[in-house]
């Protein structure tokens, strides 16, 4: 629906991008914002991981949950997101999450600036199955975000 130059998405409407396990749907990508922002809606199942501990470098990152609840690490600290609840992510900032909970958890992110839809189109352009880590580690250093696997991981 186009309203004077914006639109109207509902909920888990917009562009679907299979990437990490997770269904992620572009709401907004810097093609709209004039690259100010990106947002995308997670729906993240229960029992799912995302992706390994991580630092952006070029954007911050927030989280809103809509629904479910969401377990994020954050800079070595440990946060469970339920409706409403809000975090942000600064970037240079280590950072993953997961439901390791029976329920779908939906959030919402707020990526600024754009440009991770970018990153999230060419992990899901990587053949399907197990990731090798260094093939991922290389798709993630060309949007600059840094894998950052604890010692015994790496």
């Amino acid at each position: 629906m186009s309203l004077g130059g914006g639109y109207m998405l509902s909920s888990r409407e917009g562009t679907q991008i299979p990437a990490i396990g997770l269904n992620i749907t572009a709401k907004a990508t810097g093609e709209e914002t004039r690259d100010a922002y990106s947002l995308f809606e997670y729906a993240v199942p229960g029992g799912v991981s995302g992706p390994p501990p991580h630092v952006h470098t070029r954007e911050d990152e927030s989280f809103l949950c809509l629904a479910g609840r969401l377990e994020v690490m954050l800079g070595g600290e440990t946060f469970v997101l339920s409706h409403g609840d809000y975090l942000l992510m600064p970037r240079d900032v280590v950072h993953t999450f997961r439901n390791p909970f029976d329920d779908e958890a939906r959030v919402i992110s707020v990526v600024s600036p754009a440009g991770l839809e970018a990153y999230y189109r060419a992990l899901s352009e990587l053949p399907p199955g197990p990731k090798d880590i260094s093939v991922m580690e290389s798709v993630m250093a060309r949007f600059g975000i840094e894998l950052r696997l604890p010692a015994t991981q790496a």
